[in-house]
């Protein structure tokens, strides 16, 4: 692997949700290690699974893994980095100013947005050589999926910047100094960053033509803020010599052939690496061992089907679910889930079989690097289309802001409002805001949101939650009837959650994680969608068939313990883009 020769001190995986990033970083950690390399994996996923690939509870402490000598394991928790982070702020003062003073400190740093700061706080700890990483020759980033990375990665030189004007009170944060007192760190991780001879960036796609889009939209952004020295794993490439074997396997390989070739001239500039599909889930030491490993021919004979899973209950299509959505009449589906697990492709599939009936429809995204129009490829009378911009919707904020607030503020008040809107935190807040906006429509009409990967959705939740929690305190026992978007959100008559998943161990993990996430705020999903199926195909390539049965297990799980009701969607031979082909996605499932 071209990517792991000479390898710089800090190596970033990063790359469109559910192309293998966790399963690369992790066999890579395993590799150093193994040459004598003391070796920290250091995942910065809100929604971590590093974990669960070895078998271990990780959290927000470095733990030795005691399977692999040499390597120790790290997971940024973001809750307890907000819970650090405000001790810090607020424990130096407690017992010096009012309470009531410290109460409205407290508040303003309970948001989603000081979540962000914290967790990143630590990051860039982890960049500028401190105490507890000085022992590691190598430091591993497993990162979030792309739109979030990328916010990850400006934010070292976006909040030095801010701090460099010396301007601003950031009051979504609360006091400025638990920032003013990291400038230093701030401006080491930029330099971190930008120097080839300590920072590698890994961008990991699959050979599909929108994971590569994206992986050339993520090379010339991070490029755009230093991060020069990349390169390109291709994963899970289907063995060439499968596709003799069926229509199914010929299908794919001749696809990815396709994207292979008309791969982004950026990309093709990078070296490059391609790691052939496995037939086993890569879960486990000794999984990961064989990942860099030469493919060898996929056995010709299939394991049986275990004892008691020859007969799984029918399988439930799409379109069952979309006939009770439509029965409703109008609300709110949020489909969420892993990246990678085909959110997006799912919501819009959803949205065109409802706007086919003649219902009216908005179909949106949360996503940062969502891309709805590539999927729809066309349009439907009934169907708008929208995406939650970050850079549009701050911009918009700030304008609306500047507009009201700042109206009535002599020169030097406006200037300190517009330096603290340049905040990078008033990001999220305008994120919130434009989300809320949207949701509300779902009184008169359907609204199908594609969100952000999980770890992501997970803040703008919180987000959702401190608002909420914000409001009913300020009414208290006014007796005035109000409604938060929590409270849309926890309705079962106007939205409905659809949990995402691929009928593999780590998806089906974290959606079931995603699950209790949910219940505890008080969202109950509604269904969930196995989606891009091949135990549901038709598939008769050795390899495939191996990757099929290995599925039944997890299909049985979601449908025995997790789901109270479910769809499974099988793998398509062509992608599922433009009108039609998203409509043959709800077509009666094929058994094995």
């Amino acid at each position: 692997m071209q990517f792991l020769q000479h390898p710089p001190r800090f190596l970033f995986f990063t790359g469109k949700g559910g192309v293998g990033k966790t399963s690369i970083a992790c066999a890579t950690a395993v590799e150093l290690a193994s040459t004598g390399k003391r070796v920290l994996l250091v995942s910065t996923d809100p929604a971590s699974n590093v974990g669960q690939v070895f078998g271990v509870s990780i959290g927000n402490q470095i733990l030795p893994i005691a399977s692999v000598p040499n390597l120790s394991a790290l997971e940024i928790d973001p809750q307890a980095a907000a819970q650090r982070y405000r001790d810090r702020i607020v424990t130096p003062v407690r017992g010096v100013l009012p309470d009531q003073v410290l109460k409205g400190i407290e508040e303003q740093l309970s948001g989603a947005c000081t979540t962000e700061i914290a967790a990143f706080d630590e990051f860039t700890e982890l960049l500028v050589g401190s105490a507890r990483t000085r022992e590691f020759d190598h430091i591993i980033f497993d990162t979030a999926p792309t739109g979030h990375t990328i916010r990850l990665l400006q934010l070292p030189g976006a909040w030095s910047d801010f701090l460099e004007a010396g301007k601003g009170d950031a009051s979504c944060l609360g006091p400025l100094a638990g920032l003013e007192k990291q400038r230093e760190q701030y401006h080491a991780a930029v330099q971190a960053l930008a120097d080839p001879q300590r920072t590698r960036l890994i961008l990991i796609a699959r050979a599909q033509a929108a994971t590569l889009r994206e992986a050339a939209r993520t090379h010339e952004e991070l490029a755009a803020i230093g991060l020069s020295q990349q390169h390109l794993v291709v994963n899970g490439v289907l063995p060439a010599g499968e596709a003799a074997q069926d229509a199914l396997a010929g299908a794919i390989v001749a696809r990815e052939t396709r994207a292979l070739a008309g791969m982004p001239a950026g990309l093709q500039a990078l070296p490059q690496d391609r790691i052939a599909l496995k037939p086993f889930n890569l879960v486990g030491l000794e999984a990961l061992q064989q990942l860099f490993r030469p493919a060898t021919p996929a056995a010709t004979a299939v394991e049986p089907i275990p004892s008691g899973m020859a007969a799984l209950p029918a399988l439930a299509t799409l379109a069952t679910l979309v006939d009770q959505i439509a029965a409703d009449g109008h609300g709110l589906v949020m489909l969420m889930g892993k990246g990678g697990v085909g959110k997006t492709t799912l919501a819009t599939a959803v949205a065109v079989e409802l706007a086919s009936r003649g219902l009216p429809v908005h179909l949106t995204t949360s996503d940062p690097a969502g891309h709805l129009a590539e999927t729809l490829e066309g349009s439907l009378p009934q169907l708008t289309v929208s995406r939650i911009d970050p850079h549009t919707v701050t911009e918009r904020y700030r304008q609306q802001v500047l507009a009201t607030k700042g109206a009535k503020l002599d020169a030097a008040g406006r200037a300190m409002l517009e330096e603290d809107l340049r905040s990078p935190c008033t990001e999220e807040i305008a994120v919130f805001q434009a989300f809320s906006r949207i949701i509300r429509e779902a009184g008169r009409k359907f609204v199908v949101m594609d969100t952000a990967p999980t770890g992501h959705t997970l803040l703008l939740l919180d987000a959702t939650g401190a608002y909420h929690r914000d409001i009913a305190r300020q009414m208290g026992d006014t007796g005035v009837h109000f409604k938060t978007p929590m409270m849309q959100l926890q309705d079962p008559q106007q939205t409905k959650v659809l949990l995402v998943t691929l009928a593999e161990t780590t998806p089906v993990l974290e959606a079931a994680n995603l699950q209790a996430d949910l219940r505890r705020a008080g969202i109950e999903p509604w269904a969930w969608v196995i989606n891009n199926s091949l135990a549901a195909s038709a598939a008769q390539s050795a390899l495939l068939r191996q990757r099929a049965l290995n599925e039944l297990r997890e299909i049985d799980s979601v449908i025995a313990r997790h789901a109270s009701r479910h769809a499974v969607v099988p793998l398509c031979a062509v992608e599922p883009v433009g009108v039609e082909r998203l409509r043959q996605l709800s077509a009666p499932v094929q058994r094995n």
